[in-house]
């Protein structure tokens, strides 16, 4: 058993979902998020595809430590959108995910707790009709080698069911390898043991 978590849950490809009420239609697109820069590009995506809407709300959450969220009510009152939404992927534990609930006004106010309802249940309906999966959290590093180690780093690759992200054989060679976190000590550990073998951090994904 590991002492910390190294897997998170994120959805697999976009999904939909459709809640009507009183005349006002709310449809929720939800999207597996890589990073910051698709928000923009996304929410403009579904303005465009729905320009008579009155409101295009939305909340994302990224980083396998589920520590980066931001909300947008668009226009609703304040924290009757962009936190019901946000509540609802706290509630169902999903990271890298982003959610945009589009609304038409159907003509009659559904009042503060109608609001923060049918924008949660939308959520809720996206996120259902979604393929939940769950993902490890995996460090990435460069290994170079001289050409004649490469069965030995090769036999710790193969051994350890260590993902190869990037791969350059000459008398120098290079691989960048995905490592699940919690494999990460004992991976470099047998990697250092390797004669001229030398190891780079490069990132966490």
């Amino acid at each position: 058993m590991s002492l910390f978590e190294d897997t998170y849950k994120t959805i697999a490809s976009s999904s939909e979902g459709i809640v009507k009420n009183k005349g006002s239609k709310f449809i929720a697109y939800a999207y597996p998020l890589a990073n910051e820069d698709q928000v923009k590009e996304l929410v403009a995506g579904l303005k465009s595809e729905h320009p008579k809407a009155r409101h295009h709300c939305w909340a994302y959450r990224l980083t396998s430590d589920r520590s980066v969220y931001r909300m947008n009510d668009d226009g609703e009152p304040s924290g009757t959108a962009g936190r019901p939404i946000l509540n609802t992927l706290l509630s169902h534990d999903l990271t890298n995910i982003l959610v945009v609930v589009v609304r038409y006004f159907g003509g009659t106010l559904l009042g503060v707790p109608g609001l923060i309802h049918a924008y949660k249940t939308a959520t809720q309906e996206a996120l259902q009709a979604a393929q939940v999966v769950e993902l490890t959290v995996n460090d990435i590093y460069r290994v170079s080698f001289g050409y004649e180690q490469l069965n030995d780093v090769m036999r710790i690759v193969k051994d350890e069911g260590i993902g190869i992200r990037k791969q350059i054989l000459d008398n120098r060679c290079l691989l960048e390898l995905e490592i699940r976190q919690q494999q990460t000590n004992r991976v470099l550990g047998r990697l250092q043991q390797v004669d001229g073998a030398e190891t780079e951090y490069v990132g966490t994904r």
